[in-house]
């Protein structure tokens, strides 16, 4: 394996971690209402004998700043859509016209900022653990390439700076993700 190839397969694990964490917070609530709380959520739907994300099943938007409004494509996936968000962890209870679902965000209350802050700082740091293993991995690839005698001492120092300035760049942008959405989180 080139040391191209290594450092690429340790940059798109990275790059795979950043995403993932992305994806996760947006499913964390701030004080205002968004559609991302709860576009992932899995629903199961019984008439389909299925289980569906629920951006799947409905049009979602938010009115008035801090109501998210879910319009199920197919009327009789309603209940099945209640249920789930009554299952999940979101603390908000469902609100049913019997056409479409409204979902009133409550504003946080300050213990329930700083528990949320301290639920994606640990969040972060597993996303931070994936990048290091994606180190670990690549620096590894490079020992076993040396030994192969396929790449040069010199390369394989090269290839172990390369891959750690990765790593910092990457968990950087951890840290930055996590930041912006700690402020959010502790605005009121």
């Amino acid at each position: 394996m080139a040391l191209d190839d290594v450092l690429l397969d340790a940059e798109e694990r990275m790059e795979t971690a950043v995403d993932f964490f992305k994806q996760e917070l947006r499913g964390v609530r701030t004080g205002r209402a968004s559609t991302g709380l709860v576009e992932s959520m899995k629903v199961e739907v019984e008439s389909y004998g299925a289980v569906m994300a629920l951006r799947e099943l409905a049009n979602l938007a938010v009115a008035e700043g801090n109501t998210i409004i879910i319009k199920p494509f197919d009327p009789s996936t309603l209940k099945d859509i209640q249920r789930a968000i009554e299952r999940s962890e979101l603390g908000i209870n469902p609100q049913s016209d019997g056409k479409l679902i409204r979902l009133p965000v409550p504003p946080l209350s300050t213990e329930r900022r700083h528990q949320l802050a301290g639920q994606i700082r640990q969040m972060g740091e597993q996303q931070k653990v994936a990048i290091r293993n994606a180190r670990r991995d690549a620096n590894k690839a490079l020992e076993v390439e040396k030994k192969a005698k396929t790449l040069t001492e010199d390369e394989v120092e090269k290839g172990q700076t390369q891959v750690q300035e990765l790593t910092d760049d990457y968990c950087k942008k951890i840290d930055t993700l996590l930041e912006e959405k700690s402020k959010d989180i502790m605005a009121v």
